[in-house]
């Protein structure tokens, strides 16, 4: 099983911690195109214009012009960097021995300055879409796309189960082949009031942290298809959800859709 999420947006920066180290991130192959991405982020975030470049307000300066030193920034373990929603309901943080080699294992992050790391990789904080187009670089989503297919397609094509848990943006970096949709699950999240539904940010991000923490810490044996998934996901109705529906047609990905109040 293989569990991908979006980074959060806003980060927590290290105070602490071992300079950046990109030959100690997981999946060395992409090394190179980290170091250029990396090269051209440090540059662009020197510049005037760089709140702009970045597409982000002028009121996280402080985040953009720390970007320009992330080759000395003390680092720490991106289950600590990444914040928000959605990783204070996953908890990476706080895992049992058992649950934090199955995360390490288990859980991807596809990032648009390393492209995709582990929740146990050394990282400094950073400030970066994955939808920037970033002079010296290119767009980011097109810049990661074969990279990620070298690295993602094998473990889709091997019949591992992928939990797709990102947003449309870091979608654009990766989507498996055709040929291996079937092993491709989306998880979208519903909000339901007085029997209307409807797709809402805050609801999602936080419904699935709740089923990567649920994924991780469960035991038995993980899910390895898409009806064993929600099977393992219908564990959190009368908790966490309302109802769990599958979607999987016998071509093309499945959607597993959580129903939330």
């Amino acid at each position: 099983m293989l569990i991908l999420l979006p980074p959060s947006e806003g980060k927590t920066a290290p105070v602490r911690g071992d300079r950046l180290d990109l030959s100690a991130l997981s999946e060395p192959v992409l090394t190179p195109v980290r170091e250029r991405v990396l090269d051209a982020l440090v540059a662009v975030s020197a510049r005037p214009d760089a709140a702009e470049v970045l597409g982000v307000g002028a009121g996280i300066a402080d985040e953009v012009a720390r970007n320009t030193a992330l080759r000395e920034a003390p680092t720490a373990a991106a289950k600590r960097v990444y914040t928000g929603v959605l990783y204070a309901a996953a908890g990476l943080d706080r895992l049992t021995p058992a649950a934090r080699r199955r995360a390490a294992a288990s859980v991807g992050v596809v990032s648009g300055l390393w492209g995709l790391v582990g929740p146990e990789d050394p990282i400094p904080a950073y400030r970066l879409s994955m939808g920037v187009d970033l002079p010296g670089a290119g767009p980011l989503a097109a810049t990661w796309r074969e990279p990620l297919r070298g690295v993602l397609d094998p473990r889709a094509a091997s019949g591992e189960l992928v939990v797709d848990c990102r947003s449309a943006t870091y979608l654009a970096a990766w989507r498996p082949a055709r040929d291996v949709h079937r092993t491709w699950v989306q998880v979208r999240v519903l909000r339901e009031v007085a029997g209307h539904r409807s797709v809402v940010s805050h609801h999602a991000k936080h419904t699935r942290g709740v089923l990567t923490r649920h994924l991780v810490t469960r035991r038995g044996r993980e899910p390895r298809t898409a009806q064993e998934l929600a099977r393992a996901a219908s564990e959190l109705v009368g908790t966490e959800l309302l109802a769990v529906e599958l979607d999987a047609p016998a071509t093309g990905a499945a959607t597993l859709s959580l129903v939330v109040a």
